[in-house]
């Protein structure tokens, strides 16, 4: 092989695809997938790192991505089963003829 049937060879290779990564998510903002490929939908250009991470916990405000931090609270609530208790106090658990205790927890961003 000659040094131009080389370079000729070596002309002839296509360009690289760009890489890109995005976002797809819905009309509330909240993220469908991730993708490396075309696909129909809304979506944002994200950067490699974040790609990675695939975080689940952000939100999308204004094609901007925003990372939602979640509050999380307990509370004791009656319920059908549980832990009975007292009638009176919550603090005293008993046996029986009491009140069934259950604990909820809520979270909210």
């Amino acid at each position: 092989m000659t040094p131009d049937e080389f370079w000729s060879i070596l002309h002839a290779v296509p360009a690289a695809a760009p890489v890109f990564y995005r976002l797809y998510y819905n009309d509330s903002g909240i993220p469908l997938f991730y993708s490396m490929t075309d696909q129909p939908g809304t979506y944002i250009e994200i950067d490699q790192a974040t790609y990675a991470r695939a975080p689940s916990n952000v939100r999308v405000k204004n094609e901007q991505l925003v990372e939602v931090t979640w509050q999380t609270a307990q509370k004791l609530t009656p319920a059908a089963a549980g832990t009975q208790c007292h009638t009176q106090d919550v603090a005293v658990v008993v046996d029986s003829n009491g009140q069934y205790w259950k604990k909820k927890t809520y979270e909210t961003n």
